[in-house]
C-alpha cells in the first residue's frame, strides 16, 4: 500500500510518541510535528476513515494494525537512513532532514540493499 509523505508522518509520528507517553492526542502530534492543531485534526479524521488509526472517548489515539506496520516501516527507514547519512559524515541535523524526505520516496529494494551494508558495516 502506498501512502503520501503527510499521512506516513503522521503514523510515524503516534508511533514516536506512544514510545514516549502512555497516551497521545492530536496536540501532542501537532506539537511533535510543528503543524497548527486544525491541520492535524483534518488529517486524523482521514486516517480514521482509512484505518490506520482510531480514537477512543477520549480522544485518544492508537494505530491500527495496518496503521502500525507503516509506522515501523517509515520509523525504520527514518532511523536506518539517518544513522547510514551519518555514518559517511552528513551532519546529524542534514541527515535527520535528508532521511526523512529519502524515506518516503525510496524504493523497498534500494533501502534493503542501503540497510544489509549499513549493518555489514556496523558490526
Amino acid at each position: 500500500m502506498k501512502m503520501q509523505e503527510s499521512p506516513e508522518d503522521y503514523l510515524e509520528a503516534i508511533l514516536v510518541l506512544s514510545k514516549e507517553k502512555p497516551e497521545v492526542r492530536s496536540i501532542d502530534v501537532a506539537h511533535h510535528l510543528g503543524f497548527s492543531k486544525p491541520s492535524v485534526s483534518v488529517a486524523m479524521k482521514r486516517l480514521r476513515e482509512n484505518g490506520y488509526v482510531d480514537m477512543d472517548d477520549q480522544n485518544y489515539l492508537f494505530l491500527t494494525d495496518e496503521g502500525l506496520a507503516i509506522a515501523r516501516k517509515i520509523y525504520e527507514r527514518h532511523r536506518i537512513l539517518t544513522d547510514y547519512l551519518q555514518s559517511i559524515g552528513i551532519s546529524s541535523q542534514t541527515a535527520e532532514k535528508d532521511a526523512c524526505r529519502i524515506e518516503h520516496v525510496i524504493s523497498d529494494e534500494t533501502f534493503d540493499r542501503i540497510k544489509q551494508i549499513y549493518l555489514e558495516n556496523k558490526n
